[in-house]
């Protein structure tokens, strides 16, 4: 994983000094309210319902044994004693004190973490593949052009108050696990005829109040011209960008006013004005990048001997037979594999982890994956590179912990906001509701029969739980002071991107386990074998799932 260098621990360095002294001023009253918001925000801080909420990156979702240790550190030190994964791959504190912030952030830079433009209006943490550089399926690791983004994107002045905040998110693979489809802007690592490496480029996509399927603009972008053609996209959305109304401000507002094609000449315009500009990347800026993404010094594995002993195992023990089926990964080096740790567990906010927790995931990294671990979408966390015959024993070190819940991909490995319990900006609660669905539907076997099922939770139209792109999507409302639960079918973020369809009138919250569960009834009665669930909805369409609900309803 990147390594600070000397420049970037200088520049995080004044940066938390910088915020120090803006945070002294206004604890001293120097500093209005309104000025510091746009200061407080772009260092990761948001005031939340009950207190401040800071929200630290995870750039693509690399981190350390050593920065887990940190992490549970601070949040036993200034916090509760738990923190939150989110689904930007970052990871967040609930409850710090306002003027222990810059303490925190020091403690942060320490470990080379920072809480820089996680909030604000400006280019946002970069995300990616979970599985970036350990997949089989992988064009090229995606993370060397992170790392590239992120060290261009970093207090770039030009781009520091965009007209609404930006997200980018790449991907090197063959199938699409990093959503390119709904951020501001999705780059797909290709090569074309001549092997040489590129990005299939799309803008305007993003969830929200108007969610959006991204639309491609550069077929095949090559890689020297990444940041120039970067540059011209936020270039001419900065430009042109509406600022007078927040909910009209994103790029995807106006990708669809002006269309596609429109925006896509206004960029090429823009960028061959620029296309040989320092920004061009050289072939040494690219390997330097490149080279703290290197080969772990993998072993040599019996994989045959390996196998064995875990057929063994599983035959006779069906928890763990079950736990590899649904938490273990294959891996592109023979003899090795990638294994989810979930952070599901029924009874727990889905994302959360407490400090203790955190502290044996970093002993965890270190005895099984290199001392790395990677943040998923999903809100559970990966170790990337993990020998099979060490699997018996992770599997058992990670049961002590509650890591090895065996229901990655099924219903409850839901994603879910924090919501109307800490969020200010949320309608509705989720956790609860999260809750009542993960001990409605507690039955593995059932679950494993539905097969793999997307359901996204969100406590606002901000969608921070990417209900727009569930299989099954709920969306907590306001109707007069009560809180509601909307339902929606049909989403995805997967390679076939689409957003899901309103089922009807929203719902109590003790409604919503019933309601799923007739939605799960319908499926099996009307799914042909082979099919997933997502597969029956879009075949049935949501009619039957509305008239049988709303029959039962009435």
């Amino acid at each position: 994983m990147y390594i600070y260098d000397q420049h970037d621990k200088t520049l995080i360095g004044e940066r938390v000094a910088q915020y120090r002294r803006q945070t002294d001023d206004y604890l001293a009253g120097k500093i209005p309210d309104a000025v510091f918001l746009p200061l407080r925000l772009q260092n990761g801080l948001y005031v939340q319902r009950l207190a401040p909420m800071l929200r630290i990156n995870i750039p693509y979702g690399m981190v350390s044994a050593t920065q887990l240790r940190a992490l549970a550190h601070i949040t036993r030190k200034y916090d509760k004693g738990y923190a939150h994964f989110t689904t930007r791959q970052n990871i967040q504190l609930n409850w710090p004190q306002l003027e222990e912030v810059p303490d925190i952030l020091a403690e942060l830079a320490a470990v080379e973490m920072q809480g820089i433009q996680s909030s604000g209006s400006c280019i946002r943490n970069v995300t990616s593949d979970e599985f970036a550089g350990i997949n089989a399926d992988e064009i090229e690791d995606p993370r060397p052009w992170c790392e590239i983004i992120r060290q261009w994107s970093t207090l770039h002045p030009e781009f520091a108050f965009l007209p609404r905040k930006f997200k980018i998110a790449v991907t090197g693979a063959k199938t699409d696990r990093a959503a390119i489809q709904v951020h501001d802007i999705g780059l797909q690592v290709l090569k074309n005829a001549d092997g040489e490496v590129g990005f299939k480029v799309l803008v305007g996509g993003g969830l929200g109040r108007s969610p959006a399927i991204g639309v491609a603009i550069k077929d095949f972008l090559p890689a020297k011209h990444l940041l120039t053609y970067l540059e011209a996209i936020l270039r001419v959305y900065n430009r042109y960008g509406r600022r007078d109304n927040k909910y009209k401000a994103r790029i995807k507002i106006l990708v669809k006013a002006w269309t596609a094609e429109v925006f896509a000449e206004k960029v090429e315009e823009e960028w061959l004005q620029e296309i040989d500009s320092p920004s061009t990347l050289t072939d040494a800026v690219i390997a330097h990048a490149k080279a703290f993404f290197t080969r772990p010094a993998y072993e040599a594995v019996d994989v045959d001997s390996s196998e064995t002993e875990l057929q063994s195992l599983a035959a006779e023990h069906i928890a763990f037979a079950k736990w590899r089926d649904r938490n273990v990964i294959a891996h592109k080096v023979p003899g090795y594999c990638a294994v989810h740790l979930s952070l599901k567990p029924t009874g727990v906010a889905p994302g959360d982890v407490t400090d203790s927790q955190l502290e044996a995931i970093a002993d965890l990294a270190d005895r099984y994956s290199f001392s790395e671990a990677r943040v998923t979408h999903h809100q559970n966390l990966v170790l990337g590179d993990v020998k099979l015959s060490d699997l018996p024993a992770l599997w058992q070190a990670a049961k002590q912990q509650g890591f090895a819940t065996p229901s990655i991909g099924t219903l409850v490995d839901m994603i879910c906001c924090p919501g109307g319990d800490f969020c200010s900006l949320a309608n509705a609660k989720s956790i609860p509701v999260a809750e009542a669905i993960q001990r409605r539907f507690d039955d593995l076997d059932y679950l494993y029969d539905l097969g793999d099922i997307k359901l996204n939770i969100s406590g606002c139209m901000n969608a921070c739980g990417h209900h727009h792109v569930g299989n099954i999507g709920i969306l907590g409302v306001d109707k007069k002071g009560e809180e509601f639960y909307q339902v929606q079918l049909g989403g995805s973020a997967l390679d076939d991107a689409s957003l899901g369809k309103v089922l009807g009138p929203s719902f109590y919250a003790h409604e919503i386990p019933d309601v799923l569960e007739r939605i799960l009834n319908i499926y099996v009665d009307q799914r042909i074998e082979g099919e997933t669930f997502l597969d029956t909805q879009r075949r049935i369409g949501i009619a039957p799932f509305k008239e049988f609900i709303y029959a039962k309803a009435a």
